[in-house]
């Protein structure tokens, strides 16, 4: 009887151990497959809010570590100067004067203008490349049950805000699982418990080991650190309570406080440490960085995962923030809503284990619609010409023969209309195009000027025509987003 024992236990421990082996055959085989890919969007973070760039204020080790394992780009640019817009560019490889969703266009009583089916999308040549999607944080491209639904764009699992008005607020009523609202514990509009971006984090780290065996592409636009401003109490908050001190309070006008019958969901609560609360999310954002790379790291899918962090937009003013005083757009002139470069460049960090040189930088002008032509060279796989991006796949494998834009575009409908332009060292600005389509050009010289503080347009009088032009050109008309009443 014990020799039978003894068999069934050594034959149970060889059919484990087989089992294990199978695991770490097919994680192998995996390996030397398509990547992983991790794309993590901060939303509203500044080029000024990273250790690794300079910020005093804040820590942030762990994104300063993919910095350190990966490659910096200085001269990268998002899609827009607002959430919606950025995204959209990022999506579909275009720029704003092409990509279908040019603004903040809103949309009762929750979700914004649908970004459209018929366009190929970063998930979608995922999900073609054979893929497991996922994205987790804040949508902001289309309601529940539309074209722009996650779900119509591709994304297998979609988890957190569908709207972004409604991130607005870091303790909702509910946040969506794909068509399925999630009530979350406490919170109802007027009581605070439940912090969401915890919820949605969990649910994204869920989401690799659920998709350990499989290529995945998990795109996390991360709600924080837009405002409002609020940061869970825990040793963050308290951390940074201690280190401003006393603070001059936000104080937000009546019916924007939670309590407030009815509440007015796109307001921001008021704050009685704004410093502090913002340092605490930024913080807390970089924490949950971390642990998405622990949990790579405890998958064993380190080696084969690449991880892209970057930001929306630049800095926000909202809410009792002030990024005057984190210097968070740095050297840069402008804020969140300009086309100047404290608007437009934020910080990007590629990190691929195996391919690209660890703490390495690249000067290389690149924007957000360059992401879906670089994945799609990635991946091996042939997309449409009809694109405004480039892929820049030989900067991050160190090899010669980069294409390079001839030009980058934006426009922003709000505040007037607003158009930028940069053409090498050259970057034209001017505002004010609703009312005026042929309103004054600002030129700016980056290599000599880069606060952009001397405009010297009078000075060269054939970029200004060549710009004008490049306006023109860029610029396609859309019935919705109008650039130009």
């Amino acid at each position: 009887m014990k020799k039978i024992v003894q068999l069934y236990g050594f034959a149970l421990l060889i059919g484990i151990l087989s089992l294990i082996s199978c695991q770490e055959k097919k994680l192998e085989e995996l390996n030397k497959k398509q990547p992983n890919i991790i794309f993590i969007l901060a939303d509203d973070l500044g080029y000024g809010d990273l250790g690794f760039l300079g910020q005093e204020w804040i820590e942030t080790p762990n994104i300063d570590r993919i910095a350190a394992e990966g490659m910096f780009f200085s001269n990268h640019y998002t899609g827009a100067t607002v959430c919606a817009p950025s995204r959209s560019a990022l999506m579909t490889g275009l720029h704003t004067g092409h990509t279908p969703i040019r603004g903040n266009f809103e949309i009762q009583p929750e979700g914004q203008y649908p970004m459209p089916d018929t366009l190929l999308t970063l998930p979608k040549l995922f999900k073609q490349a054979g893929y497991a999607t996922g994205a987790f944080g804040k949508w902001g491209l289309g309601f529940i049950g539309t074209t722009g639904d996650p779900n119509n764009q591709g994304f297998d699992q979609f988890f957190g805000y569908n709207c972004q008005r409604i991130a607005h607020r870091y303790y909702p009523e509910y946040l969506w699982d794909n068509h399925e609202k999630v009530f979350l514990e406490g919170n109802d509009w007027n009581q605070k418990s439940t912090y969401a971006p915890e919820v949605i984090h969990k649910e994204s780290l869920k989401f690799i080991e659920d998709n350990a065996l499989n290529p995945f592409f998990m795109f996390v636009p991360m709600v924080m650190p837009h405002a409002e401003l609020a940061a869970p109490d825990g040793d963050l908050l308290d951390h940074y309570r201690k280190k401003f001190g006393q603070e001059e309070e936000f104080k937000a006008p009546d019916g924007w406080d939670y309590g407030d019958d009815p509440i007015n969901i796109p307001g921001y609560q008021s704050n009685p440490y704004p410093r502090a609360s913002y340092a605490a999310m930024v913080a807390l954002l970089d924490r949950q960085v971390g642990e998405v790379l622990q949990k790579l790291d405890d998958l064993g899918l380190t080696d084969n995962t690449i991880i892209i962090f970057a930001s929306d937009n630049g800095p926000h003013v909202e809410g009792g923030n002030n990024p005057d005083f984190f210097n968070s757009n740095g050297i840069f002139r402008g804020y969140k809503r300009d086309l100047y470069e404290g608007g437009i460049r934020t910080p990007m960090i590629v990190k691929w284990p195996g391919v690209i040189q660890p703490g390495s930088s690249t000067d290389h002008i690149s924007a957000f619609w360059d992401f879906l032509p670089t994945f799609s060279e990635i991946l091996g796989h042939e997309i449409s010409k009809n694109l405004d991006g480039i892929s820049f796949l030989p900067v991050l494998k160190w090899k010669s023969g980069q294409k390079q834009h001839d030009y980058l575009y934006w426009e922003f409908v709000e505040l007037g209309g607003r158009q930028a332009i940069r053409k090498g060292d050259w970057k034209a600005v001017r505002y004010g195009v609703k009312n005026n389509p042929n309103a004054a050009i600002e030129i700016y010289n980056l290599k000599n000027d880069i606060s952009e503080s001397n405009n010297i347009a009078e000075d060269y009088p054939e970029l200004l025509l060549e710009f004008q032009k490049l306006f023109n050109e860029a610029h396609i008309p859309n019935p919705v987003f109008k650039l130009f009443e």
